[in-house]
């Protein structure tokens, strides 16, 4: 089920992008109301818990940009880096300007334990030379969404031998 997941997201993110309305019987003209449905059907879908969806704009946002290859300071949906990425997603989701790599947002960023954890925070791993050297967007239920180097953007389990291994701490950014 774990490989499956990502697939799955994209599939269900792309088929309401294709049909907006096709979640309800009847056409739901409000925006919020929309983006609540989605919400619902997403976290339904996906086995997430409806409760740690707070920001559908970041899933929607997400889901444009999943399969971007990888580039190193790439910041087009041709190629894209990790940090490029968290710009992209924070300055769309969120309008709030970030820059630099990603050593420079974990130093712009109040620090949290993966316990403290919420959707939209950033997570930073020390992969290279021990020190910070990837980031991504932390989504709820131990989920995060990156561009890696070997994937490009994809949403990865913080719990996966690999990222437990080389992650080092959360960020908070003032939002």
């Amino acid at each position: 089920m774990k490989s499956l997941l990502p697939a799955l997201f994209v599939f269900c993110l792309v088929t309401s992008a294709q049909s907006q309305d096709s979640f309800t019987d009847t056409p739901v003209s409000d925006p919020e109301q929309r983006q609540l449905e989605w919400c619902f059907q997403y976290s339904n879908l996906l086995g997430y818990d409806i409760n740690y969806i707070s920001n559908p704009r970041l899933y929607m946002n997400i889901s444009g940009w999943l399969g971007t290859p990888y580039r190193y300071s790439g910041n087009s949906r041709s190629g894209i880096d990790c940090s490029g990425f968290v710009a992209e997603m924070y300055e769309q989701c969120f309008q709030k300007k970030m820059n630099g790599t990603a050593k420079d947002m974990f130093d712009a960023s109040t620090h949290l334990r993966r316990s403290e954890l919420l959707e939209g925070d950033l997570v930073f791993f020390r992969i290279k030379n021990g020190r910070v050297s990837h980031v991504g967007i932390y989504l709820g239920q131990n989920k995060f969404v990156h561009s890696s180097t070997q994937n490009g953007v994809i949403i990865s389990d913080l719990s996966e031998k690999y990222y437990d291994k080389y992650f080092y701490k959360g960020g908070r950014v003032g939002l």
